[in-house]
């Protein structure tokens, strides 16, 4: 039996960029099915923290877990936002889930090139998003954090370490992504 796993627009995100990552996703994960979700959710207004003039990413993997508790199909949902998002603790972050979990929710906010004063590059910004799903992902199956730079699992400080890393698993997170799978059949 082969997993199943939502992609989710939350609020204003871009239907074209869930697409994109729907196939990328698949490279990754061959064994796993990826759909995107007709209906997404509306941005949940009491994560906006009107002071950051962000949004906390905890509230929104909150409405992303109702959701997927609710769809017995799926293995989990993994909610896409177009806003910047963050935990209390830091600044922001590209993405949070729940580890492990159902339920994962990624930002494209920061992963655009232009949010950083660049010139708009589409191949670019879906290797990021791609790469920041994958990790995502890899944490609702149980992944941790990995000390290997290249590694998808690898912590993202900026978008430095983001580009720095691959959007696959190094062979020790690839055997406890494979053992996860494995078990979940």
């Amino acid at each position: 039996m082969t997993a199943k796993i939502g992609l989710l627009a939350i609020g204003q995100a871009d239907a074209t960029v869930l697409l994109e990552l729907k196939d990328g996703l698949a490279t990754v994960f061959p064994d796993t099915t990826f759909a995107v979700i007709d209906a997404g959710l509306p941005m949940p207004r009491r994560a906006l923290d009107k002071n950051r003039g962000q949004h906390r990413s905890d509230i929104i993997l909150s409405e992303v877990q109702a959701y997927a508790v609710k769809r017995k199909n799926l293995r989990s949902v993994l909610g896409v936002v177009d806003a910047d998002i963050f935990v209390s603790e830091l600044n922001f972050v590209f993405g949070e889930a729940a580890c492990p979990g159902k339920a994962a929710v990624i930002s494209t906010s920061r992963l655009k090139p232009e949010f950083y004063g660049e010139p708009p590059n589409n191949e670019l910004f879906a290797e990021r998003v791609l790469k920041e799903a994958v990790h995502e992902l890899g944490h609702t199956l149980g992944l941790k954090h990995c000390t290997r730079s290249s590694c998808v699992m690898h912590f993202s400080n900026s978008i430095f370490d983001t580009d720095r890393k691959q959007s696959a698993f190094c062979d020790e997170c690839y055997l406890k992504v494979a053992l996860s799978v494995n078990n979940l059949r």
